[in-house]
């Protein structure tokens, strides 16, 4: 399972961080630092999609696996 940031969407709300910091890291200002494509660890995807649908401004995407 793979994951993404759109930058230019995210506004610093942070709530994906509150679900798993270390799977949804912040920058300095407090903005998503995931990067555009990110792959989940194996046994942590029902977490990614909490952390995905938490977002407020759906600044957050599961992509889709190829």
């Amino acid at each position: 399972m793979r994951i993404g940031v759109n930058s230019e969407v995210c506004e610093a709300h942070g709530q994906c961080s509150v679900v798993d910091m270390d799977l949804f890291p912040l920058d300095d200002d407090g903005y998503s630092a995931l990067g555009p494509d990110a792959t989940v660890p194996e046994g942590e995807e029902d977490v990614a999609k909490i952390g995905v649908e938490s977002c407020p401004v759906r600044a957050l995407s599961v992509l889709e696996e190829e």
